[in-house]
C-alpha cells in the first residue's frame, strides 16, 4: 500500500485500516515514533508504539506510547502531567516510522528538559544545551 502511494497525487486517500495493517512493526511489534512540538517544530522525543498505542493514540486524542522497559502501554504525562495532545499524525513513505505533532504541556523529557535532544555534538565533544526546568 505504501509504495502504491509514492506516485499518487496530492489529496488521495487510502483507509486506515489498510495503512495500518501495512505498518511494517518491528520483530517486537514496535515502530518509532517521534514527537514533535505542533507550534515550534522542535522534535521533543523518539518514542516506540505499537498498534494499540497507534489506535488509542488517535481514538482520544493524546499520546499514548509502548514503554518497552515496563512493557506496558503508557499515556505521555499520565504522572507528570506532561501530556501530549496529538495534532497530527502521519506516517513515513513506507510506513516505518510514525510523526506525531502536538501540543506539549510541560517539559517532553524525563529529565525535566523541554526535549530530549538537548545533547549537541560539537566536534569531539557533548555539550548540554538546555536546562532542567
Amino acid at each position: 500500500m505504501f509504495k502504491a502511494l509514492e506516485d499518487a497525487a496530492a489529496g488521495t486517500r487510502t483507509a486506515l485500516a489498510a495503512a495500518l495493517e501495512q505498518i511494517p512493526f518491528n520483530n517486537e511489534g514496535l515502530v518509532p515514533a517521534i514527537a514533535q512540538d505542533m507550534a515550534s517544530r522542535e522534535v521533543l522525543m523518539l518514542a516506540w508504539m505499537n498498534r494499540d498505542a497507534l489506535e488509542r493514540t488517535l481514538a482520544e486524542g493524546y499520546a499514548c506510547y509502548w514503554s518497552r522497559s515496563r512493557q506496558t502501554l503508557w499515556r505521555k504525562g499520565e504522572t507528570s502531567g506532561h501530556l501530549q495532545r496529538l495534532h497530527e499524525l502521519r506516517l513515513d513513505c513506507d510506513g516505518d516510522a510514525v510523526l506525531l505533532l502536538v501540543e506539549q504541556t510541560g517539559p517532553a523529557c524525563h529529565t525535566n528538559r523541554p526535549s530530549c535532544f538537548y545533547l549537541l555534538v560539537e566536534g569531539n565533544q557533548v555539550r548540554v544545551t538546555s536546562e532542567p526546568a
